[in-house]
C-alpha cells in the first residue's frame, strides 16, 4: 500500500496507513490491515473524514477514531452504501458471501459444513 504520490513529492517518507483491504505482502512502513467491519458495509472507516484524529497503540491493540459519539451517529445516519461493483460472477459471490476479515474471511455458507473451522489468524 504505497504512499500517495502527492505526499511523496512533499517529502513524506512514511506514515501510518489503515485499510480494510484484505491483502498480504505489504512491503514497508506502519500499516494496519484487515480492519472490520469494512467501510463498504458501514464500518468505522466509512465514517472517517479529513482532519479526524486516529489513535493507534499497537502494544495495547487499540485503534480509536477520536470523534464524539454524537458526531459518529450523525455521520452514520448520513452514510449510504456504495453501489455494488458487480452484479454477477465471482466478484458478486465474494461481496455477498465472504465474511469480514475478523471472522476469517471465509465463505459464510461453508462455515460448519467442512468439518473444520477457519482460524481467526489464518488469513
Amino acid at each position: 500500500m504505497p504512499l500517495p504520490r502527492k505526499l511523496l513529492e512533499r517529502g513524506v517518507k512514511d506514515m501510518v496507513r489503515i485499510s480494510d483491504g484484505r491483502m498480504s505482502g505489504t512491503a514497508y512502513g506502519a500499516v494496519v490491515l484487515h480492519t472490520a467491519p469494512e467501510a463498504a458495509i458501514g464500518g468505522p472507516l466509512a465514517l472517517v473524514r479529513n482532519g479526524d484524529f486516529i489513535e493507534l497503540d499497537v502494544e495495547a491493540r487499540l485503534l480509536h477514531l477520536d470523534v464524539s459519539d454524537a458526531e459518529l451517529e450523525s455521520r452514520r445516519a448520513a452514510w449510504r452504501a456504495p453501489p455494488p461493483p458487480a452484479g454477477s460472477g465471482y466478484q458478486k459471490l465474494y461481496i455477498d458471501h465472504v465474511m469480514q476479515a475478523d471472522t476469517g474471511a471465509d465463505l459464510g455458507f461453508l462455515v460448519g459444513c467442512r468439518g473444520a473451522d477457519v482460524p481467526k489468524e489464518s488469513h
